[in-house]
């Protein structure tokens, strides 16, 4: 299930969004593109993902399954997950 961002922000404190943007972050030094790891850049990252999440190109996704929340790239979403 797909978290809308006007729900995420009215849902979760700011401490929480911003832990859930790092932890985005932190995951795109092992798997893509992002490759610092200081505090420096991680904050300087962070305006950048959640101007992604406005737009729609990152979406948060919530597993019932696994029971996770995780930001993802919108193109990676299954479909199933819009409904």
């Amino acid at each position: 299930m797909l978290i809308p961002y006007d729900k995420l922000k009215q849902s979760l404190s700011g401490e929480a969004l911003t832990n859930l943007m790092r932890e985005f972050l932190l995951q795109q030094i092992t798997d893509q593109g992002f490759d610092q790891t200081d505090s420096q850049a991680l904050s300087q990252a962070l305006p950048q993902v959640e101007a992604a999440l406005k737009r729609g190109e990152l979406v948060v996704e919530f597993s019932e399954e696994e029971e996770s929340v995780a930001i993802r790239p919108a193109d990676q979403v299954t479909a199933s997950a819009f409904d």
